[in-house]
């Protein structure tokens, strides 16, 4: 007769399972919580007191941590020596060992755990069962997950259990003990910046492709995901998001919980083309709408407000990919879900405003992280380095294209009043390319005599401020910094706009 031992801190599918071993000729051996699960479900079961000789000890820290344990798992099979050590010491061969460990990470998501009762919850004699089995998994069956308990059954009727599905569900316990260990590490870290950095994420869905057809890819998801992320997203219709929805819909989300009032962001290749706020959502859409009616054509939609019947009909006259909001109203979403390839995606924007983890960036042979750019561009912290200035409905404008252009890739520039952007610059390799696109997205706009420029990063040459005052541009704001900072404040002078130094780069490259 083979020798199972099972425990278990899921008990989901536990009795099933032991009944299907049973009826595959296997002895079950238990500990504590699972031993009485399924002695009430009147399965045969051995007390692990029975193979070890002792007692569970130390409120059931110790319970499986002994040789006559550890020995059955570890013995090799096919080695003379180790079968010899059995034997001696009267260890009793363990070919399938089934344990799911402590939930820890559930533990830790409750709002007012405390450190002692995360502790507590840190499994280790389950780790060290599972590993073990894995590591002499061509002896020993080795099962992790309750969703893997059918198939192993399943194996076991048909003898199908070879190397191959054996090594699979050994890879699968590393990977299950790497996960459960990176978690651990992270909660009880203190330091910002360890040696190492530990990382987990699970697999939350296989992508058609990547940013290409040719390209493979897939979503990943942390352990714990913001609530505020597309992660955590729900999604109410649509086919499912791809790999560039994805990126776009983080973009916008980052960008959006800039804004309290209400604000709807028009989001195209991790680029804002069109931002506009007001008082209420429907014409805060016609703002967006209108700064830029082109580039929003199957574009990235976030809202940060309900999405009423007004504003759904409008949407809805436009090819959009995504719309995202913290819910929609019931008529909204009858006109909305008509199309049946636009994705509806609610989010959780009471945790718009919680502290957001680290950017991690991928790069050949490694990775870059970095805190994010949540800096609050104070007006009282501004700058105002030329003879002209700025009026109290300028400042206005360029606190909110401060908002926008942490948002914008490098070099970027934006032109836009206070409630609506205007012109869009974004990428280009040099700055004053940037101010021409800009300028000419936004001169078009029938408000454009409102408008202010905001720019990134500070003017390496005094060109942009002369072609944003040629065209028009009132009042310019960048970080300052430049070693001919002189000759943009002399040509500000010259022109006559108000030239602020807001002391922040906000560069996204």
């Amino acid at each position: 007769m083979r020798r199972a031992l099972l425990s278990v801190s899921d008990k989901t599918g536990l009795v099933e399972f032991a009944q299907t071993l049973l009826a595959q000729d296997f002895e079950i051996v238990s500990t504590g919580g699972t031993q009485a699960a399924l002695a009430a479900a009147g399965v045969a079961v051995t007390p692990i007191e029975d193979v070890t000789h002792f007692p569970e000890m130390l409120d059931g820290r110790v319970k499986t941590l002994n040789p006559l344990v550890f020995g059955g798992i570890l013995a090799r099979r096919d080695n003379p020596e180790h079968q010899q050590t059995l034997v001696d010491h009267a260890i009793t061969p363990i070919d399938l060992v089934c344990v799911n460990l402590y939930p820890f990470a559930e533990t830790i998501a409750q709002p007012d755990v405390t450190l002692a009762a995360a502790v507590e919850q840190i499994d280790i004699g389950g780790p060290s069962l599972i590993r073990a089995a894995a590591k002499n998994y061509r002896d020993v069956l080795v099962v992790c997950d309750p969703a893997d308990y059918d198939q192993v059954g399943h194996a076991l009727a048909e003898h199908t259990d070879d190397l191959r599905f054996r090594k699979h569900l050994a890879a699968k316990v590393f990977h299950h003990t790497a996960h459960y260990d990176a978690v651990i590490a992270t909660y009880l870290t203190d330091d910002a910046k360890p040696d190492t950095l530990t990382l987990t994420y699970k697999r939350k869905q296989a992508l058609r492709y990547g940013e290409n057809p040719q390209q493979t890819a897939t979503f990943y998801q942390d352990y714990r995901p913001a609530p505020f992320s597309i992660a955590a997203a729900n999604q109410l219709h649509g086919k499912p998001l791809s790999f560039n929805n994805i990126k776009d819909a983080d973009a916008a989300l980052g960008l959006i919980r800039e804004f309290s009032e209400p604000t709807v962001v028009a989001l195209k290749h991790m680029n804002p083309c069109g931002i506009g706020s007001a008082v209420d959502l429907s014409t805060a859409w016609d703002k967006c709408y209108a700064a830029d009616n082109i580039s929003i054509f199957g574009g990235i939609i976030v809202l940060n407000r309900p999405v009423d019947l007004a504003t759904a009909t409008k949407m809805h006259k436009l090819f959009l990919e995504i719309i995202i909001a913290p819910a929609f109203d019931d008529d909204a979403y009858d006109v909305l879900a008509k199309k049946k390839n636009l994705r509806l995606l609610t989010v959780d924007f009471s945790a718009a405003q919680d502290p957001e983890p680290d950017e991690l960036v991928s790069v050949r042979g490694g990775l870059l992280r970095q805190e994010r750019d949540n800096v609050l561009d104070d007006p009282a912290d501004f700058q105002v380095v030329s003879h002209a200035q700025p009026t109290a409905d300028q400042l206005a404008a360029i606190s909110f294209g401060l908002k926008a252009i942490k948002f914008v890739k490098s070099n970027a520039i934006l032109i836009n009043t206070a409630d609506q952007t205007l012109g869009v610059g974004p990428g280009q390799m040099n700055r004053i390319d940037a101010v021409k696109i800009a300028v000419g997205k936004a001169e078009t706009k029938p408000n454009y005599d409102q408008g202010v420029l905001v720019s990134d990063a500070f003017f390496p040459m005094d060109d942009c401020v002369a072609y944003a005052a040629e065209h028009g541009i009132p009042a310019i704001a960048e970080p300052g910094g430049s070693i001919r900072d002189k000759d943009s404040i002399a040509m500000a002078d010259k022109l006559g706009v108000a030239l602020i130094f807001t002391g922040n780069r906000h560069f996204r490259h």
